[in-house]
């Protein structure tokens, strides 16, 4: 497969998130790659964007690659992509990506934004990777990379691809019969795991006949035994008081057992899928009781590593908050947002899509890099518990035995300490000249150390 990268930091060869595409490249030689450094280059693109184009309409996989600057790509890349729109090279069906490094501020715009101009050009995305800037330097980190781009091969070998929302909808509308016929329930794979268990909660009744609709067609295309759990069949004996008695030993006041109805019917499964009609610009009620409900939880993922999916009836594209807090939610429990099935537009398609793509997950244990949703949300949390260790013990203990604190700031007094010293040296004008392009190659040392190490497969 012919994969065009397109590079938008201005470090161009020295970039630090170019060095995870070279990762990428180490671990799958069998593929074609070809650079394009957009960000340092970008003038001589403005002149002749003859040779970006014949690249680009070469590519089977465009994969954008660069620093998240103030809330999005950097500047250069923006406006690379408005030579692509103006030179007009017909890219539609072609697949697109991205890996972005960053320190998970705002990367979601970033994100959105490539994604938003995937669709105007008709491309078919597939959502990326958004990684902390040292992400390659650790194991974990390497291993979210290498699980990031199987999954994109995957997605590619059977034909999906990820929603991107309004500015998509023109390019779904023109997408021809045979695109459709690729997510057909008869032709889409499933990848599968021995005794897993889906369960699907809802708030639904007889007058709900869409959303029983999207859920009957759910749970025949899941490979997986899928339980259906009715909020309205339980018998909830008020709302969340907020009275902190479940805060020692996560037992709640009420006597209605939904604490155990919580963990033993819907948290033991291996993912879940969320049906709702939108109502008053949320999920209703309902939902928001069990939501509330939920802090006899405290603040502990306990679901983390477990994909999550949405059955929605109702207008969703016009509801941009209850979209933020869909992914905002999966993000801060940890959990891989499979899909969102709406039933606006080619319903049928999006929870057949949904259905592998949660199998997918399931099967291979897919756990994405958290972005600034999560990252945020998690650290948040992670303070306020440890102020409040003394009263929420259940909290404290399950951030300790998870490692939550281990990336306190203060407790990297040898980042800091070097830190000081480089300040210092820096301060020195005549070794600031001696050394004039030379910080990037230290920066991109122990880079080179992990791509020397990459071994062939």
């Amino acid at each position: 497969m012919r994969i065009l990268i397109i590079n938008g930091s201005p470090a161009g060869d020295e970039s630090i998130t170019l060095q995870t595409v070279h990762y990428l490249e180490k671990h799958f030689p069998e593929h074609e790659y070809t650079l394009l450094n957009v960000g340092r280059q970008i003038r001589a693109f403005e002149k002749d964007f003859s040779a970006a184009e014949e690249e680009l309409a070469a590519a089977e996989l465009i994969l954008f690659c660069y620093p998240v600057y103030t809330f999005l790509a950097p500047s250069q890349l923006h406006r690379f992509i408005e030579l692509i729109k103006e030179s007009g090279v017909d890219l539609r069906g072609k697949y697109a990506t991205q890996i972005t490094t960053s320190k998970h501020f705002y990367d979601t715009t970033a994100h959105r934004y490539i994604a938003d101009n995937a669709a105007d050009l008709q491309l078919r995305y597939i959502r990326g990777l958004s990684a902390d800037m040292e992400d390659l330097l650790h194991e974990e980190g390497r291993r979210q990379a290498l699980d990031f781009f199987r999954h994109t091969l995957w997605m590619m070998k059977h034909g999906l691809e990820d929603p991107t929302g309004a500015a998509g909808e023109t390019a779904a509308e023109e997408r021809t019969e045979a695109d459709l016929f690729l997510c057909s329930p008869s032709k889409k794979p499933h990848a599968k795991k021995d005794k897993a268990r889906v369960v699907v909660v809802v708030d639904m009744g007889e007058e709900d006949r869409k959303l029983q609709a999207m859920v009957d067609r759910f749970i025949a295309e899941c490979p997986y035994p899928a339980e259906l759990v009715n909020l309205r069949d339980f018998a909830f004996q008020g709302g969340c008081l907020g009275c902190f008695n479940c805060a020692s030993d996560g037992t709640c006041i009420y006597k209605d057992g939904f604490d155990s109805f919580l963990r033993e019917r819907i948290q033991d499964a291996d993912a879940t899928v969320y049906a709702f009609r939108i109502q008053d610009h949320s999920m209703g009620y309902r939902f928001k009781l069990y939501d509330d409900r939920q802090f006899c939880n405290g603040h502990r993922t306990v679901t983390m590593g477990k994909p999550v999916g949405y059955l929605v009836d109702g207008k969703l594209s016009a509801e941009e908050n209850l979209r933020v807090l869909i992914e905002a939610r999966a993000e801060v429990g940890g959990n891989y947002l499979a899909g969102i099935a709406c039933d606006e537009k080619a319903p049928e398609e999006a929870i057949d899509r949904l259905a592998a793509e949660l199998s997918y997950a399931v099967c291979n244990h897919y756990q994405p890099p958290a972005n600034f949703y999560g990252v945020g949300g998690r650290k948040i949390f992670r303070d306020l518990i440890y102020q409040m260790q003394g009263l929420m013990r259940e909290d404290h203990r399950f951030y300790k035995e998870n490692g939550f604190y281990d990336d306190f700031p203060q407790k990297r007094k040898g980042t800091i300490a070097a830190m000081y010293l480089v300040g210092a040296l820096m301060k020195n004008k005549k070794l600031q000249k001696k050394m004039k392009g030379k910080m990037t190659e230290g920066m991109l040392m122990p880079y080179q150390k992990v791509l020397d190490k990459a071994p062939k497969i």
